[in-house]
């Protein structure tokens, strides 16, 4: 199964059920699809770059979350057609990180150099 990320931006509404019940909505679509939900991160509401238009309704502040996942292509295409049809989703998309562990996992060995290795920069 391929690994991706989903990037989304949601409506801001000052209840957080909303936004919490949009997330479970696409969680649970993953997971009854037989995938993977490796994690699910809210990186908090923001004004938003520019005034954008979606569902026939203008909205200048929003919700930023992403959810990484493991799931089937054609989940991974359902869930996109969940979120652009759902009227609290303003912005969303679909990123494919990799189709094995060793294409997103750490490549090299991770090291400490010592302070007193590293040269001089003039």
């Amino acid at each position: 199964m391929p690994f991706y990320q989903v990037l989304c931006i949601a409506a801001h509404n000052r209840e957080y059920r909303q936004i919490k019940s949009l997330v479970r909505l696409a969680a649970m679509h993953i997971l009854n699809g037989g995938g993977v939900v490796r994690g699910i991160q809210y990186q908090g509401t923001e004004s938003l770059p520019q005034r954008m238009r979606s569902h026939g309704t203008n909205h200048e502040h929003g919700d930023y979350w992403t959810m990484h996942f493991d799931a089937s292509p054609e989940k991974q295409k359902g869930l996109s057609k969940l979120l652009r049809n759902d009227p609290r989703v303003i912005r969303a998309t679909v990123l494919k990180m990799g189709e094995r562990i060793e294409d997103v996992a750490w490549k090299y060995p991770k090291t400490i150099i010592p302070a007193r290795d590293i040269p001089d920069v003039p």
